[in-house]
């Protein structure tokens, strides 16, 4: 009863709340709908510590704000009759999700439900319902015991109500497993598991084994207490991927929902729903905020950073070294970090060894996972893999270590990468077996292609690029007699442009099968911006980049360029990108912290500078490269009044 009183209070109190009124933007197209994902709910869980618990008094106003404003929650049985057809979503559709079975469930929001007449999806871990008395459950900042969950008769009398769908959340893998040698805790719906022991990986056919046995298992016991098969699979942490979509959708569980922002659209394949996620902070001002207004382009500051710095073969110096770098990119207060996945102790922009376990090249050390999990738990930063497309120096005796880019024997300059030519079909699948071991050893935000995916005017005259372009574009097998004719030059020029363009978008779709959510970046010369003629010599365009990744990183270094004044250059760099419809959004100006002719480093101050003429004339996304934490370069006191987010977030005029 006095739970029950507590609600009419909570209720009542509804009267004297004036909710926001927010315009939208646009309206919703039709069959969209969006997922708000909500945790523990109690009357006071500010005696909590786990961030994502939610007030009753929230709860209630939240709901109420929902039915002001003509939202209509909706159950997965109006998601799968859209889907199929047989009627449309209503306008401003919402699903309500409920994740880890809390006891405050059914104490709080079960009635909240039934007053409002709300139906919602209910997550369970079956593990942690099946606690015996004394075991706790690890999570976040203190641990759980059986108390906290859900009883059995509970859960089979909210699903029988028609009102709560039970969904599966796992049995046992709402937690985190050692995925390398240093012991990181990844989670384990998408982690490869390593064992110390043996100091090796879980393979394909294990991880696939681990995960489906897992899932079934859930089902079985969801089955057992409701006498109805989960429907709808809730990926804990928000981590998927492909392998693990298409076991749930064989265990009968084709909707899957994970933690990305954003509205939904019904499609044949409803396998990667997108959620809002409701935390403690959530006030109904920033409920309607998540659904009335239009996203808005977060800046991006990226420090690009060598893990060769971070590498050390004593493993004492090389946990100092990634604490100095962890120290450093959080107190920046940046946005993400490119993080070099490839070693290249000689510095010829190769890679010769890699910095994950891969099939064809050796082993640096097996680091990048590490480093990159503590930059995003602990700093708080994306992390994109900075990978070369083609520069890879293979061993010597491997097959293909000769199968390279070659080039016009007018072309005398010497100074393009070598690289492994992508028009060979073997060395094309050794690169993507590449990307495949990155994408299956590390969980990353992104890929950053490196400044090696070029073709200059002279190149490729391998064997196997010349029979491309006559059998698959129809040139001549001569580079000589294709120049004669500047007609021909240039569509040959935009062939291989988009070659390179297509190969790394293929290696993008490789990656998300183990990175659905990943986002890419690539690396263009400032030339081609300036000067847009000379795609020739690069094979590359800004259109073509900005058109087909996330990100083009513009490689804005006017000393590597020598440039005599680097402040106009720059102006005119911007004014260039800036032509282009929302290019400044999808651009990034990466100045150089180093001057390569010189081995100098840029005056500090120089830097700031720079970073301050990019703010001011509109550049919304910029960083640098390279960032030598160890050595306090650039000077942290001195670029981040004008790098840090918190310091200097947006244009100025």
């Amino acid at each position: 009863m006095e739970v029950l009183r507590n609600l009419v209070a909570c209720l009542l109190g509804l009267l004297l709340v004036t909710f926001p009124v927010l315009v939208q933007a646009e309206p919703e197209p039709l069959n969209t709908f969006n997922v708000l994902c909500y945790h523990d709910v109690q009357y006071d869980p500010d005696k909590d510590p786990e961030p994502y618990s939610v007030s009753t008094t929230e709860l209630v106003q939240q709901f109420a704000w929902l039915k002001q404003h003509g939202y209509h929650v909706i159950s997965i049985d109006d998601l799968l009759a859209a889907q199929s057809g047989k009627r449309n979503l209503p306008n401003k559709a919402v699903i309500l999700t409920f994740d880890d079975g809390y006891r405050g469930f059914y104490s709080h929001v079960y009635p909240l439900l039934k007053a409002f007449n709300y139906p919602a999806v209910l997550a369970l871990v079956g593990s942690w319902l099946q606690l015996q008395p004394g075991e706790k459950v690890p999570y976040d900042v203190h641990d759980y015991d059986r108390s906290s969950f859900l009883g059995e008769d509970e859960i089979r009398e909210m699903s029988s109500s028609g009102l709560v769908e039970i969904a599966s959340h796992s049995y046992g893998l709402h937690k985190g497993i050692v995925a390398n040698p240093q012991g990181n805790l990844l989670p384990a719906a998408v982690a490869r598991r390593y064992d110390p022991q043996n100091h090796s990986y879980e393979n394909d056919a294990a991880y696939r084994s681990r995960i489906k046995s897992d899932l079934k298992r859930n089902s079985a016991y969801i089955r057992m207490i409701t006498g109805k098969h989960p429907r709808v699979m809730v990926w804990p942490y928000g981590q998927y991927n492909e392998s693990a979509i298409e076991i749930a959708r064989n265990l009968g569980m084709p909707i899957t929902f994970n933690l990305k922002d954003g509205v939904n659209a019904i499609q044949p394949s409803l396998s990667k729903v997108n959620r809002w996620l409701v935390d403690r902070n959530t006030s109904v001002s920033g409920l309607a905020e998540k659904l009335l207004v239009s996203p808005k382009s977060t800046p991006q500051r990226v420090m690009h950073v060598d893990l060769d710095y971070v590498y050390d073969p004593d493993p004492k110096l090389q946990e100092e070294y990634l604490g100095m770098l962890l120290d450093r990119v959080k107190a920046m207060n940046i946005t993400t970090v490119y993080l070099q996945a490839f070693a290249d102790p000689d510095g010829n922009g190769a890679a010769d060894s890699m910095y994950f376990p891969n099939r064809h090249l050796p082993l640096r050390a097996d680091l990048f996972s590490r480093v990159s999990w503590q930059l995003s738990t602990r700093a708080g930063v994306k992390v994109f893999a900075w990978m070369p497309l083609l520069a890879f120096d293979l061993p010597v005796g491997n097959e293909l270590a000769n199968h390279r880019v070659e080039s016009d024997e007018d072309d005398i300059s010497g100074e393009s990468y070598s690289r492994l030519t992508p028009f060979d079909p073997k060395v094309r699948q050794l690169i993507t077996e590449i990307y495949v071991d990155l994408a299956k050893s590390a969980l990353f935000d992104g890929i950053l292609f490196h400044d090696d995916a070029t073709f200059g005017e002279f190149e490729d005259v391998s064997p196997w690029a010349l029979e491309h372009y006559s059998r698959k574009w129809g040139f001549p097998k001569s580079i000589s007699e294709i120049r004669r004719n500047p007609d021909v030059l240039k569509n040959w020029t935009r062939h291989k442009t988009r070659y390179l363009t297509e190969f790394s978008l293929e290696l993008s779709e490789t990656v998300r099968k183990f990175q659905p959510e990943l986002k890419t970046a690539r690396n263009i010369y400032a030339e081609v911006v300036l000067n847009p003629d000379s795609e020739m010599w690069f094979a590359q365009s800004l259109p073509d980049f900005i058109g087909n990744y996330d990100y083009t990183a513009i490689m804005a270094m006017p000393y590597m360029e020598n440039v005599e004044e680097p402040m106009p250059w720059l102006k005119k760099l911007v004014y260039e990108v800036a032509k282009r419809p929302d290019s400044l959004n999808r651009s990034v100006f990466e100045l150089q912290s180093v001057d390569w002719r010189t081995t100098k480093k840029v005056d500090n101050h120089e830097l700031a500078k720079q970073m301050k003429l990019l703010q001011h004339e509109r550049a919304l996304n910029f960083g640098y490269y390279p960032d030598d934490f160890l050595n306090n370069s650039p000077s942290f006191d001195v670029i981040r009044p004008f790098f840090s987010l918190q310091t200097f977030p947006y244009s100025k005029n």
